[in-house]
């Protein structure tokens, strides 16, 4: 195998990225949502793209929340069937919690939180249930409030049990989701700038 394209969810802020590292030493490009504010190349994505990539197909969903450029990876095994088999959510939607849409600063938080509203109940909410989940992070992240030790799910799991999919109206769950959360940790700011090229 070869790899042929190194794909990033967000501009992450809780550790270092090697994507360039990566892309240096593969050729490979990187692939961004095209709202991601990076310095360095890398071939924008939108909503709905699709990469084939031999036997898989992955489409490309946009769900902005936890940051501006999030993204969700919905992953199809051609060998296995038709359907959409997984989905690789980043920060977006944890085993247990959603991405704290907090990490941009205070003036960003609320715009944030209503646009990870739209995303978990917009976006995400047509797929079928039985669709395996795989996020970027599990409990000790600080990405999240609440988050399992599972590093996997279903989507049907995930929409009975996680409080955050819970059925609320928009201000209800902005509300919770800027609540009781946990300091920043200070460090985050300055991973960000450098993943983000300027260092």
């Amino acid at each position: 195998m070869r790899i042929t394209h190194i794909i990033e969810t967000h501009i992450h802020a809780d550790h270092l990225s090697g994507c360039r590292e990566l892309a240096a030493k593969t050729g490979a490009p990187i692939y961004l949502h095209g709202a991601a504010q990076a310095h360095f190349p890398f071939q924008p994505l939108k909503d709905g793209d699709q990469l084939e990539l031999g036997n898989v197909k992955v489409r490309v969903l946009h769900t902005p929340g936890h940051s501006s450029d999030s993204i969700c990876l919905l992953v199809t095994d051609k060998t296995r069937g038709p359907e959409p088999w997984l989905l690789l959510t980043g920060d977006t939607l944890f085993v247990g919690d959603a991405g704290r849409p907090d990490l941009h600063g205070p003036e960003e938080s609320k715009r944030l939180a209503e646009q990870l509203y739209d995303s978990l109940f917009i976006k995400l909410a047509p797929l079928d249930d039985a669709l395996a989940l795989y996020p970027t992070h599990f409990a000790g992240s600080a990405c999240g409030r609440a988050m399992s030790g599972n590093p996997s799910s279903t989507l049907g799991f995930e929409r009975r049990f996680n409080p955050a999919l819970k059925p609320r109206s928009k201000a209800e769950f902005v509300r919770f989701m800027l609540e009781n959360l946990p300091p920043q940790p200070p460090e985050f700011a300055t991973i960000r700038r450098k993943n983000q090229g300027d260092a």
